[in-house]
């Protein structure tokens, strides 16, 4: 592969001198004193990962360098910054973006403690806080940077900036003469790079599925469940053409959730499955209207806490955890639960960690939930939830598909190389003080 083996060779060139380097400056006055901020930023123009000499020992050089190649190999504008703990905290992030110059996301690791930062284009600031979150305790820097970055290459938007590949940086002669001997090679490793990454996708890809399968196949299963239960029959006594008609609706739309999950290639491919199924309940609750002479129901979205309960009868107020309040559709029990002050009967699904609410369950749930609540509903239900934050961000329509009302963001490719002038929302105000660590207005719940 052509890039992994030039930024292979070079490395190997460039250690000895950086390691002879160290040795010299580690007798000089002032050797402890941090790193200017514009050195790191340096480094992260050149190579996504950066590890302090002074936090070495918090990161291994071959595993950042693994870590750097993950990212490369994604061409996401995700950066990476090993730090002392005793490194000036005082604006890093905002110090750390202006010298950059480069639209992205923004992850640090500061002795014992991680937070993240990222521009509003390539990732929300929710979506920021949810991933800061899922690997707070990971464990070792290793194991945290390594599922930090996971985690966003699944859900930001944006390109790698061509200077990690293009030998914009200090490049010493040896790693020059490897770089034309590479390029005079053709492009046999851009292919390779490319099929790779696409394989990869696909991978994931058929993944989510397989989640999604488990989930959408109980929803079909309950749906024919509940069609038996109304025991209906055409030609019953009392039974006239509207009621057939509804029946005949309820039957089609049963026959089509199976038939499009059958044929169901990718995740975006489930909103058909799950709109379907919500159609067909509809159906089911005219025509049990119908037989007991109630006025027909209005057509509502189906309930939020579990789709499973059927069409909902109200709004309701409620507050996620850590959250903020909203109003959502419930159905009569759930309407009634959380009036006597009880918690609803929450659809739960099974994650690594183990059942968790489908909003808090990762990415793969967007398209079935969106079958449900479309139209733009959707947006005010998840705000605020990991679900919610993932879907924002301009890389979810890319791996989930788009559609969602105000979710699913723009198509963005290539890094944006922007100067210091990015806005509000990557900042989120000073960094000074106890604000790093998911503190202030980052990390957190949902």
């Amino acid at each position: 592969m052509k890039v992994a083996w030039t930024r292979t060779l070079v490395r190997l060139l460039i250690v000895p001198v950086v390691a002879a380097l160290a040795v010299l400056m580690a007798g000089a006055p002032g050797a402890q004193a941090a790193t200017d901020i514009s050195v790191v930023a340096e480094k992260l123009r050149e190579s996504p990962v950066y590890v302090d000499p002074e936090a070495r020992d918090i990161l291994a050089q071959s595993d950042a360098e693994a870590l750097a190649d993950k990212i490369e190999d994604a061409g996401k504008p995700i950066f990476i910054a090993v730090l002392p703990s005793d490194y000036p905290t005082q604006n890093l992030f905002g110090n750390l973006r202006t010298e950059t110059g480069v639209t992205g996301l923004y992850g640090v690791r500061l002795g014992d403690e991680f937070d993240a930062r990222a521009d509003s284009s390539v990732l929300s600031r929710q979506g920021v806080r949810n991933l800061v979150t899922s690997v707070q305790g990971a464990g070792d820097a290793k194991a945290q940077l390594n599922d930090f970055v996971d985690s966003a290459l699944r859900n930001t938007g944006g390109g790698a900036p061509g200077s990690w590949t293009d030998g914009s940086g200090e490049v010493p002669v040896g790693g020059l003469i490897t770089v034309g001997a590479v390029l005079a090679a053709g492009g046999a490793g851009v292919y390779a790079v490319t099929r790779r990454n696409r394989c990869r996708h696909e991978e994931e890809q058929r993944a989510a599925l397989e989640k999604l399968r488990v989930v959408v196949d109980e929803d079909i299963t309950a749906f024919g469940e509940e069609l038996d239960r109304l025991d209906f029959h055409p030609g019953e006594p009392g039974a006239d053409d509207a009621m057939r008609a509804d029946y005949a609706h309820a039957l089609d739309a049963y026959e089509q959730s199976k038939s499009y999950m059958a044929a169901a290639r990718k995740p975006e491919d489930v909103r058909a499955v799950t709109q379907a199924v919500e159609d067909g309940r509809y159906a089911l609750a005219r025509l049990d209207a119908r037989r007991d002479g109630r006025p027909l129901p209005e057509r509502r979205p189906p309930c939020f806490f579990d789709p499973r309960h059927g069409p909902s009868v109200a709004d309701a107020t409620w507050t996620p955890p850590g959250g903020a309040e909203r109003q959502v559709p419930v159905c009569a029990a759930d309407r009634a639960r959380l009036a006597d002050g009880a918690d609803p009967a929450v659809r739960e699904v099974d994650t690594e960690y183990g059942r968790r609410p489908y909003w808090a369950a990762g990415p793969a749930y967007g398209p079935w939930a969106g079958g449900y609540f479309g139209g733009g509903l959707l947006p005010g239900l998840l705000v605020g939830t990991m679900l919610g934050g993932m879907m924002a961000g301009p890389g979810y329509a890319a791996d989930y598909g788009a559609g969602y009302g105000d979710f699913g963001g723009g198509d963005v490719s290539g890094a944006d190389f922007d100067g210091g002038d990015f806005g509000g929302d990557f900042g989120g105000g000073g960094f000074g003080g106890g604000d790093f660590g998911g503190g202030g207005d980052f990390g957190g719940g949902f």
